[in-house]
């Protein structure tokens, strides 16, 4: 995408980038080294709380955990925004997803279309990205999913 057009996207979208959450332990919520950007794992944060805790499979439905996994994702965004600017970001790298599962609950993938598809929507062919999916058995504070990227940003 060509310069400024990530924040013409987001805009187009109607999508706003919250602020950066508070980190919850001692790390940093994003970090550049070269041409790249590696955030911290993001939790689905509202307005600094979680809207929802529990497994999915469990007390969180698929659905709603895939809303939560877009969510965090946005907070992610918002952490690269904030290091260099959303409109520095040349491609979107990877994507790892952590999704706090119930016994049996195998839909990990699933769940994280809500970061790939966000990403595609906002980043076009530049938002294809490697990703893996893991189910855990617990997240921090009880969140149901958790999202990390892996960012090229231009020189």
């Amino acid at each position: 995408m060509s310069a400024g057009s990530v924040s013409a996207r987001l805009a187009e979208l109607g999508i706003e980038l919250p602020g950066v959450a508070a980190p919850v332990a001692a790390y940093l919520p994003a970090i550049r080294t070269g041409s790249h950007v590696y955030t911290a794992g993001q939790l689905p944060f509202v307005e600094g709380a979680l809207p929802a805790t529990g497994k999915v499979g469990g007390e969180v439905g698929p659905d709603e955990a895939k809303q939560y996994a877009r969510t965090a994702t946005l907070n992610a965004l918002a952490a690269v925004h904030d290091l260099v600017g959303i409109d520095s970001v040349a491609r979107v790298v990877k994507v790892t997803g952590f999704v706090a599962s119930a016994e049996g609950f195998n839909a990990q993938p699933a769940v994280l279309n809500g970061a790939s598809e966000l990403l595609g929507e906002v980043f076009g062919d530049a938002g294809v990205h490697a990703r893996s999916a893991v189910g855990v058995a617990e997240l921090p504070l009880g969140a149901p999913v958790e999202v990390e990227l892996i960012v090229e940003v231009a020189s």
